[in-house]
């Protein structure tokens, strides 16, 4: 009774707080309706042009078309932190560029340029949504590795003084072109080959302009420094660059680490009580993807990228230490059982499938696999108790890190909401809608998107509370999301009763460098 009372209240609270219109274009009535901040309502919202005009309980408006919602979930439209969808985005095929995976699942916003690969002509980046029109906003990163590459190449060096000034001055002006920050892979070479002081420099340029770091740490295993090391150092660079921290999907990878996340989680809130702005996106699966190479190449060997690489593997001389190493990073990964190829002529074949075929044993079958491409692969190597733990705390928010070959492009938000909200309850679906929306506008300075609200962008997802759920699996990694039924960018109908409507009403959304801070 006590609850009904105060829902009633806040309902007609945020009605009078919002005067209905006359006439607008679309109403959506009678849903559940999570505005990104406070308790649900029961209600309805009305939208005029690519904004809401009015939220509230039976609106009394005429409208050019009306959506039924009641039943339905009526949510923020679902913004991705961490994404590789910049090839999408900028494709010449209009149907890649409406990004369905996402829209499919109600995610109308994106973030490119993540793990250091954003390209340092940011403007280019965010202009080409004018000449090749997108289905969702997105927003990009310029990367450290991007930047490291194009001064320094791919050896295992440190930038000379000159060096340094070029990539300083690269990462300024792709701020004042509209860059959310910098972004790094340190985990990757040639990023890793970089001392911190090095990208501590960078980051104080992004910083200097309003910008955020947001960061692969260095190790989230026991490959190098370690996940602690690593985390410790991502808030350093946070610290000393004078600008807020963002953890990539963040996690505990691997037999040497899984259990840690407590300890991990101690470190950040340790440094937000110090006054340090820390928060962390997390993807909602047990297995990571990225690269074989990636994954058990030993990081000496790397120096000097693929040519090099592929020279070692015909040096006798290395045969052992190369060896050794692989052999190290495979047990790291729980073995080669755990590792899916999901790209080339092994795709969909564990690396212990593809040894048993050639007659090998699992380094010689990865070098075997590498001499013809570096595929993608998926690492089952998290624990779930992990994965709760992180995705509890208040500042964790939604994200997929979508990479081909992995379902986690098709089926993140949609699995985050089944497995973790509606099966095992870890989080409420409040906390799921918020962490998928207002905390991640709120963090990265996305104004007026991830609430529902007058004045807000009219970016909505109304969802089937009942069957929303992925569909993509490991072996099927590409099946849409079901139990979408609406999906509204910027006020037009993006998903209508279910299908794509093939409209493209995406927009790049630049940055706002700090006043007076580009020439």
């Amino acid at each position: 009774m006590k609850v009904a009372l105060l829902l009633g209240i806040a309902a007609l609270a945020l009605g009078a707080a919002s005067p209905a219109p006359q006439h607008v274009d679309l109403l959506i009535r009678g849903g559940t309706i999570y505005t990104g901040s406070g308790e649900p309502i029961i209600g309805d919202i009305a939208i005029r042009g690519d904004r809401i005009v009015s939220v509230g309980p039976h609106l009394q408006v005429s409208a050019g078309r009306v959506i039924e919602a009641g039943g339905m979930v009526v949510a923020p439209g679902f913004i991705d932190p961490h994404t590789h969808m910049g090839d999408d985005l900028s494709s010449n095929d209009a149907e890649k560029r409406l990004v369905p995976a996402f829209l499919m699942q109600g995610v109308t916003t994106a973030f490119i340029g993540n793990d250091g690969g954003g390209s340092p002509e940011v403007g280019k980046v965010l202009a080409s949504a004018k000449a090749k029109p997108v289905g969702i906003n997105y927003a990009a990163y310029v990367g450290f590795g991007a930047v490291r590459e194009k001064v320094v190449g791919e050896a295992d060096r440190a930038p000379t003084l000159a060096e340094l000034s070029q990539m300083k001055t690269l990462v300024a002006d792709a701020m004042c072109q509209g860059a959310l920050g910098l972004s790094t892979g340190l985990f990757y070479a040639p990023q890793s080959f970089a001392k911190t002081d090095e990208v501590v420099a960078l980051a104080r340029e992004a910083g200097k302009r309003g910008g955020v770091y947001d960061s692969h740490i260095r190790d989230e295993s026991s490959y190098t420094v370690g996940l602690a090391a690593a985390i410790d150092e991502a808030i350093a660079i946070g610290r000393e660059g004078g600008l807020p921290t963002h953890i990539s999907h963040i996690k505990a990878l691997g037999v040497d680490v899984q259990g840690q996340a407590g300890a991990i989680i101690a470190k950040v809130e340790a440094a937000q009580a110090r006054g340090q702005k820390v928060t962390a996106d997390q993807y909602p699966w047990s297995a990571s993807g990225t690269s074989l190479v990636a994954s058990l190449m030993p990081l000496w060997a790397q120096d000097g990228g693929r040519p090099e690489l592929l020279k070692r593997f015909d040096d006798p001389a290395l045969a052992v230490r190369l060896r050794d190493g692989i052999v190290e990073n495979l047990r790291k990964r729980g073995g080669a059982a755990k590792l899916l190829i999901v790209e080339g002529k092994y795709a969909n074949r564990t690396l212990d499938d593809v040894a048993r075929e050639l007659k090998q044993d699992p380094v010689a079958a990865a070098i075997t696999v590498i001499r013809i491409a570096d595929p993608g692969v998926v690492s089952f190597n998290q624990s779930e108790e992990d994965i709760a733990a992180f995705m509890r705390r208040p500042w964790v928010m939604t994200s997929s890190d979508a990479s081909g070959g992995h379902p986690r492009v098709y089926g993140s938000f949609a699995r985050k909401y089944a497995k973790y909200v509606k099966a095992e309850r870890v989080i409420t679906l409040r906390d799921f809608i918020e962490r998928s929306s207002s905390l991640t506008a709120d963090t990265f300075g996305l104004a007026d998107r991830g609430r529902l609200r007058p004045g807000a962008f009219a970016d909505v997802v109304v969802f089937d509370p009942a069957t929303f759920a992925e569909r993509a699996t490991y072996a099927q990694p590409r099946l849409l999301a079901q139990g979408v039924q609406t999906v509204v960018v910027n006020g037009v109908v993006a998903v209508d009763k279910g299908a794509l409507t093939g409209k493209a009403a995406g927009r790049a959304l630049a940055h706002t460098p700090t006043p007076g801070s580009c020439r």
